[in-house]
């Protein structure tokens, strides 16, 4: 049975006793305890069950590479599933529950699969829910949708907080293992400022544990001493508990820090994102021990040697008092040796290997009396929820039973793989390292930045050196090598010397025993979690699966939370060993980030909730919401949709506001229009290729009308550019577009013009911006200033600057409303002093504030489109009869050549027209304009939509614009619009100018 042992356990305060529950018991451990150490210490050894066959799943691994011990963990507004045992650290009143099975883990219903393997093998999902079609919406959907999954998904909203954190600097560390430690050592003393981050919440890896000396001291000591040096570096930085998510282009890395996963319900965030910009990255995380694949592998109590001896050197925890070790290598007599020492009986180490002689290890061993099978392997394990026994056999036979040997626990052991998921994430190349049986990072070919240079270094046991004499040469150059391409060149220390210890090579071993058959393959598992065999894997290889990215979306091999990391060399080689050729040739699956999962709550941080999304607010804000303000959101601001009064409806309050603006005077705060400046000497030149018509012959002083449009020729966007001086243009967007029309340009510029000299910038917030609009507009503004604001000083289309009541204001005589109106622009810190002022002013004149519904129907009356409404991404300006914004003089613009196409020019497009009701009703938005005959589906033909559609107070009836077949050609023909419930209403085709076709009123 797995038990405390009465002495070690380096990471554990015995003086501190924790109590935590599994499955509704009550268990107890101590602080430095991992969930993981914990279960084992109170003898659980079934902890989970597997995905597809339910089969019992007991800890097989000490790290973040686990893949069965999976729990739900926590209660109401702190449960999670999935938490890993083994990276979970214990703290007091910590509850958990095992997943995927039911009604119990003892008992699961589930367990029946096994029985059924032989008739659910690789690929069955893909040959048996095709067949009866039928079948697939009323049974096999259903059944799979309810199957699908691991843990249960949280009910209730998580109550902890999530924070970003940015960082910049010469070098990151990726690892807090000798290497790690060595690497930011020899970099921090070259001068560089360092970033050092470590997943686990102590410093050293797996050094402390293997043992050895570093110039004459223990390793452990080493490390210690290394650690308090670096700590006392100003130029360095270290964290624990922060794991190396990802590596980006460009020196872009993300770190996941666990703040207080360990100390639940403890002031600051739960989590913090590090978003890291690092001149060089170093990834010294080290390498992953491999399984082995034989029969019964699969039964708790079969472990990683590594795991089974860092349980017992961290965590004072016995896995079992008998334990088989079977290896290819010599690593694993390290766990013979550290088991025996402790007291408990190691009956037989099977090594797969025949050597001509013993190495060091192997020599300590035997000398510790443990009995060495040289050239035997595992047949089989007994057992089912617990190991009690294995079948020995030789490695070069079919498996045939030499001998029984009773015990508790295995510990495998079949080499180990670099950790090369971080070097991978951008492109960095691997190579085979047939000694090792292994990728390794190819050095030669390393991710590149900008200059061309290599910015990520991998470091020792990554980068394939596995004894620790070479780690710490490898890691000390590595450091020195980053530090030196940041241009740090202080002297540093020299390497420290290990002191070496010959290891025996191993030997590549992929299956026990060599010459299994059938039976024994369809028993030994690669994919812990999703239940692949290795007869699954050669399955696949036979019905011609031979792309390993194929091989592995056919069995699942790979696809659990652990992504592989203890399933994917293993498989490659079966896959290899089943296509008769090597492994370099079968190559390996896309590692991709995050390392191990990361919160999604991380990934928000600060946004959620009520910061979910910023809410954007104008200077104005506070006074809108004073005085009746119904909201409309407008991408992330709320802009005022109408004003009521006390007793008014939303509709009466629209109707009011319409009528006051055109009988006299009306204000709106237009601060949300997107204004991007853009600037330089190729600055007309710019616009002329963004907009339809020219903007380059545009004077100083003078506004244009402009369309942009995306390279496929549909309409983006639509707006008034007006030229400052001769390098300067301000661009007006719509509110929505601000941001994604920015990012446009910016993407044109970065990616096509990057040589024109142009510079934009996004000002919208910069400015408050307040339409003063009505017959009596000029003579409000003439009170405030001493400028001539005269029709003829400041004719429509034009802008100026003057003082206005005190202030600096930009004056800009544009209509979107068909009025006599004036745009003013002020800094943005004196938006709401103008609002005021222009209340004031106007109060003599009946002034009326409106909102965006009135804003729409003015401009829905004088025919002027709106981005979004006549517009869905499909349309293009010469549907809705721009033509006239459209330039014949210049050569080319973005959507000039798309707009050639036979489709766009095709005459059978949908023409922008005006509807009028027949009976002076209002269209519902959106509806469609019936056609004579149905379709093949039966449904009625169709030869237009509605696009928007008001109650004109100005005309006292429903208004509306639409795209119509051949619209333009039919005026005054009636058609036909159906609503839902089948009532149609009968509407006239007009011209969508509805009022002041000539433009008087806006010209005055």
């Amino acid at each position: 049975m797995s038990t405390r042992l009465a002495n070690g356990g380096r990471f554990l305060d015995r003086a501190r006793a924790l109590e935590f529950r599994f499955n509704g018991k009550r268990l107890t451990g101590y602080e430095g305890d991992t969930l993981a150490s914990a279960l084992l210490a109170n003898d659980q050894m079934l902890v989970g069950r597997s995905f597809k066959y339910h089969r019992p799943r007991g800890i097989v691994a000490s790290g973040a590479e686990e893949p069965n011990a999976l729990v739900g963990m926590g209660e109401g507004g702190r449960f999670e599933p999935n938490q890993r045992t083994t990276t979970t650290e214990l703290f007091d009143g910590l509850t958990c529950a095992s997943q995927n099975h039911w009604p119990s883990l003892d008992f699961d219903v589930g367990a029946i699969n096994t029985k059924l393997g032989r008739f659910l093998p690789a690929g069955f999902y893909y040959k048996m829910f095709i067949h009866p079609r039928p079948f697939w919406k009323h049974v096999y959907e259903p059944f799979i949708r309810k199957s699908a999954g691991l843990g249960k998904a949280p009910t209730e909203r998580d109550v902890d907080t999530y924070e970003h954190f940015y960082a910049h600097v010469d070098v990151l560390v990726v690892g807090g293992g000798v290497a790690g430690l060595l690497a930011a050592r020899s970099a921090g003393q070259s001068g560089a400022t360092v970033l050092l981050i470590e997943q686990t919440p102590q410093w050293g890896g797996r050094a402390p544990v293997d043992g050895g000396a570093v110039d004459g001291k223990p390793v452990d000591k080493f490390v210690e001493e290394v650690t308090a040096e670096l700590d006392a570096m100003p130029n360095v930085t270290m964290r624990s508990r922060t794991m190396g998510a990802g590596v980006y282009d460009h020196g872009y890395a993300l770190g996941y820090e666990r703040v207080a996963d360990h100390r639940p319900g403890a002031a600051g965030p739960r989590h913090r994102l590090w978003r890291i910009r690092a001149g060089r990255i170093i990834t010294a995380t080290g390498a992953i021990e491999r399984p082995l694949s034989f029969a019964g592998n699969d039964i708790p109590g079969v472990m990683l040697a590594s795991a089974v001896r860092d349980f017992a050197v961290n965590y004072g925890v016995s896995v079992g008092d008998r334990t088989v070790v079977v290896t290819n290598n010599d690593d694993a007599y390290r766990t013979a040796i550290i088991l025996k020492e402790q007291g408990l009986d190691v009956p037989v180490i099977l090594d797969a290997r025949v050597l001509p002689q013993d190495s060091a290890l192997m020599a300590e061993a035997k000398a510790l009396g443990i009995r060495v099978m040289m050239g035997h392997a595992i047949s089989s394990v007994k057992g089912g929820k617990r190991v009690t026994g294995v079948e020995i056999c030789s490695q070069a036979g079919e498996g045939a039973v030499l001998e029984t040997v009773d015990c508790d626990a295995v510990a495998m052991s079949g080499g180990w793989s670099p950790v090369v998921h971080l070097w991978s994430h951008c492109g960095g190349k691997l190579t085979w390292d047939e000694a090792q049986a292994c990728f390794r990072p190819d050095v030669d070919n390393p991710p590149t930045g900008a200059d061309g240079e290599g910015f990520v270094i991998p470091a020792g046991a990554a980068n394939g050196a596995l004894r620790l004499g070479d780690v710490l040469a490898d890691a000390h150059a590595a450091g020195a090598a980053a530090a030196r391409a940041m241009g740090a060149e202080r002297k540093t220390s020299d390497a420290p010397q290990a002191e070496a210890q010959d290891e025996a090579p191993m030997a590549p071993v992929w299956m026990m025993p060599n010459g299994a058959g059938y039976k024994k393959r369809a028993k030994a598992w690669l994919d812990y979690q999703n239940d692949v065999k290795v007869s699954d894997v050669r399955l696949a290889a036979q019905e011609g699966y031979q792309s390993v990215e194929h091989a592995k979306r056919y069995t699942t091999l790979g696809m659990a939370t652990d992504q592989g990391k203890l399933s994917n060399i293993n498989g490659l080689a079966i896959l290899s060993d089943a296509l008769n050729q090597p492994i370099p040739q079968t190559g390996t699956t896309t590692f991709r980030p995050p390392y191990t999962p990361i919160s999604l709550a991380s990934i928000a941080g600060e946004a959620r909730a009520e910061r979910f999304q910023p809410l954007r607010r104008t200077p104005m804000y506070d006074w809108h919401a004073e005085h009746g303000a119904y909201w409309e959101p407008v991408g992330q601001w709320r802009r005022p949709y109408c004003y009521r009064k006390p007793g008014e409806s939303i509709e009466d309050a629209v109707q009011r506001e319409v009528k006051a603006t055109r009988e006299s005077l009306g204000l709106l705060d237009a601060s949300t229009l997107g204004k991007l400046m853009v600037k330089g000497p190729d600055a007309g030149k710019f616009l002329d290729m963004l907009y339809t018509n020219m903007m380059s012959s545009l004077k100083p002083g003078r506004c244009r009308y402009g369309l942009m449009c995306n390279e496929n020729g549909f309409l983006i966007d639509d707006g008034v550019v007006a030229r400052i001086d001769e390098d300067t243009f301000l661009c007006h967007t719509t509110t929505g577009g601000a941001e994604s029309i920015h990012g446009h340009m910016e993407e044109w510029l970065q990616t096509e013009w990057w040589d024109w000299d142009v510079y934009v910038a996004n000002l919208t917030e910069q400015y408050a911006q307040i339409g003063l609009v009505g017959p009596k507009a000029r003579e409000v503004l003439a009170a405030l200033t001493a400028s001539d604001v005269s029709a003829e000083a400041l004719p429509f289309m034009a802008w100026t600057d003057i003082t206005l009541g005190g202030m600096q204001a930009r004056i800009y005589r544009i209509s979107f409303s068909g009025e006599l109106s004036y745009e003013i622009a002020v800094k943005a810190s004196e938006g709401r002093a103008l609002w005021d002022l222009l209340l004031a002013t106007g109060d003599a004149h009946g002034v009326t504030p409106y909102g965006t519904e009135a804003l729409h129907i003015m401009r829905a009356e004088k025919g002027f489109i709106m981005i979004g409404d006549e517009t869905d991404g499909t349309v293009i300006p010469q549907d809705l009869g721009l033509n006239w914004a459209i330039s014949k003089k210049k050569e080319d613009y973005l959507g000039k050549r798309a707009q050639a196409r036979s489709h766009m020019t095709d005459p059978n497009r949908w023409k922008l027209v005006g509807l009028e009701t027949t009976d002076g009703s209002t269209l519902p938005d959106g509806a469609y304009i019936s056609a004579e005959g149905e379709n093949a589906n039966g449904q009625r033909n169709v030869q237009g939509r509605v696009t928007s559609t008001y109650h004109s107070p100005t005309l006292g009836k429903g208004i509306a614009m639409a795209l119509v077949l051949h619209g333009p050609d039919r005026m005054g023909e009636v058609v036909e619009v159906p609503h839902i419930g089948g009532k149609i209403t009968k509407a006239k085709i007009v011209d969508p100018v509805f009022f002041d076709k000539d433009g008087e009123k806006q010209n005055v």
